[in-house]
């Protein structure tokens, strides 16, 4: 069976049809059309939205209201977590799901989610992801990361739990601040990249550690990149400290990661250095931008739409061109797929036919908009809207 959409726009205002069979992508152009065409209405068509750092084990979505809190350190808001989610009685994946309606809604078909892994919850919030997955399917392609938030060599009992976590199914190993958080850099590094090897997983480090700190292990993790062989595996997420850094280093460095397929995630936060995405996407990194936390016990913040986070990137750096408006949709689409390795994405024949329709007249206004209503598209057929 052959699905059209008709009277579209794409990204740089020209006027297409899109024909969907078995799931993909069979046709666009101007002259695509068919007798039982469904006419979109003059929407702005984009490929579907991609989070690539999300915490949905974390989601506190559809529950009483939590404030979150002030501190200046990063140890604080991770024990004020535990307690949180210590005393919520309701299922990781039942509040998941919950976040997942609303992402599927604004148009996003593809998540990569950390999960935590740690002694004290063992792998609970792996096997409730793993259910999510199952069940979601048909809906939202969910890749995940097991996470050491509460440190990793510095839990004892925490690395066999992500060992344990990769062998069930999970297909990233996860790491945060080796320096800061371990006290143990290349400790760290050495059994994240040994793992990964030995199990053919990926890898995805939470980097807060700034300045010259952050700079040199980001300079590490690419060593042992090139070593271990995972060229193209790896994705380095906040990165804060290569927004702190000289322009000569931040270049010796961004050219290094573009030539290992390293790739960075940005929340674009307002209180911290951040990598400069335009540079550093010139040098060629692919650089993407994630939402982190949606209404958790760090803060209330969030609603799942990558559009609006796509917003808050170019909100972050100023930027109000048309190719910065482009740049900032990139961010959300393409490289964040091309950050976790989605296989036929985008608005090509050949491709899964997902894909978002807003009502919007080109990429600018829909950024500056973010309307609502949006129809969104998951393997030719129409699934929200």
């Amino acid at each position: 069976m052959i699905t059209t959409y008709s009277n579209l726009y794409d990204i740089d205002g020209n006027t297409i049809g899109i024909s969907c069979a078995d799931g993909k992508i069979r046709e666009i152009g101007p002259d695509v059309t068919g007798p039982d065409a469904i006419d979109c209405g003059g929407r702005l068509v984009l490929p579907a939205f991609v989070e690539p750092h999300v915490h949905l084990d974390k989601t506190l979505w559809g529950e009483a209201w939590q404030p979150g809190q002030r501190s200046p350190r990063l140890r604080d808001y991770i024990d004020n977590e535990r307690k949180v989610l210590s005393a919520n009685q309701t299922a990781p994946d039942e509040r998941a799901a919950r976040l997942l309606t609303e992402m599927l809604r604004h148009g996003t078909t593809a998540v990569r989610s950390h999960i935590d892994v740690a002694p004290d919850m063992g792998l609970a919030h792996v096997e409730a992801m793993l259910r999510l997955r199952d069940e979601w399917r048909d809906k939202v392609d969910l890749q995940f990361v097991a996470f050491p938030q509460q440190g990793l060599l510095c839990r004892p009992g925490t690395a066999e739990l992500i060992r344990a976590a990769i062998d069930m199914g999970v297909e990233t190993v996860g790491g945060l601040d080796p320096a800061g958080i371990d006290g143990d850099p290349e400790g760290q590094l050495n059994f994240i990249f040994d793992l990964a090897v030995e199990k053919g997983a990926g890898i995805d480090i939470h980097l807060h550690d700034k300045g010259d700190l952050g700079a040199w292990q980001i300079e590490r993790i690419a060593d042992h990149t090139e070593a271990s062989g995972l060229a193209g595996k790896v994705m380095i997420s906040h990165a804060y400290c290569l927004g702190m850094i000289s322009g000569a280093r931040l270049e010796k460095i961004g050219r290094r990661l573009a030539d290992l397929g390293i790739s960075l995630m940005t929340s674009a936060p307002a209180d911290v250095a951040v990598p400069p995405v335009e540079a550093l996407t010139q040098m060629g990194v692919t650089v993407c931008c994630g939402s982190d936390g949606i209404r958790d016990s760090w803060s209330p913040l969030g609603n799942g739409d990558m559009l609006e986070r796509a917003f808050l990137t170019a909100y972050r750096f100023d930027w109000n061109t048309d190719e910065d408006f482009r740049r900032a949709i990139g961010c959300a689409t393409d490289a964040a797929a091309r950050a976790i390795g989605l296989a036929d994405y985008g608005l090509k024949p050949g491709n899964r036919a997902d894909f978002v329709m807003i009502e919007a007249i080109n990429a600018g206004d829909a950024l500056c908009r973010r309307p609502g209503g949006r129809r969104v598209v998951r393997c030719g057929a129409i699934v929200a809207g």
